[in-house]
């Protein structure tokens, strides 16, 4: 019985990763403040580097270090236009998880979702491979959202129903950002949340 139970479960040390997905204008922002949350309590300035007498918990679930001894978040940002992108950029997050069109959903679920979003999509599949790639025990996605928006709600409802696909054993948490029925920039927002809460 004992020689079943080692080799059922993983050792205690391993790393299980988390990899975050940051759709759409509100789930960029969002995930940008998030990653300020970690590196704040992991002692990590906004160039990846650790401070040299904190504990030694290494925060490799969201991190990754890389060779030079950088921590790197394991995200991907992804908007339909470029402004939030580069409001965003910076030397924390690695370019090549940095994706942005030139052409905005307009507020619309059906332009994020079947025609604006695909053209992005297989990009976005790739990335996320390659964070899969670089992962040692994937546990799961974490994905930010708004679903009143065209990207946030048609791509990220795109992006989900390939990750449900793709990865369809592992573990997906969303953060969505539902609609204010007092504050709204669009008159589409029920509609276009309606529609995305479907693929949630």
């Amino acid at each position: 019985f004992f020689s079943h139970y080692c080799y059922c479960f993983p050792p205690q040390n391993m790393v299980r990763e988390v990899l975050t997905i940051n759709v759409g204008q509100c789930g960029i922002q969002l995930g940008h403040e998030i990653w300020n949350e970690y590196c704040w309590e992991h002692h990590i300035d906004a160039h990846g580097n650790r401070a040299r007498n904190t504990a030694n918990d290494i925060p490799l679930c969201f991190f990754d270090e890389s060779d030079s001894g950088k921590f790197v978040p394991r995200t991907l940002m992804v908007d339909l236009e470029p402004n939030v992108i580069d409001d965003i950029r910076g030397p924390l997050y690695h370019p090549e998880f940095l994706i942005s069109g030139n052409e905005d959903a307009a507020n619309c679920f059906a332009r994020g979702h079947y025609t604006v979003g695909r053209g992005v999509i297989e990009q976005v599949d790739d990335r996320i491979r390659k964070l899969v790639d670089n992962c040692d025990n994937l546990q799961g996605f974490m994905m930010n959202h708004s679903v009143g928006g065209g990207t946030g709600a048609g791509l990220g409802a795109l992006i989900l129903e390939r990750l449900s696909v793709n990865y369809r054993k592992k573990c997906k948490f969303g953060c969505e950002v539902y609609p204010s029925p007092k504050i709204s920039t669009a008159v589409v927002e029920p509609y276009n949340a309606l529609l995305a809460t479907h693929w949630l």
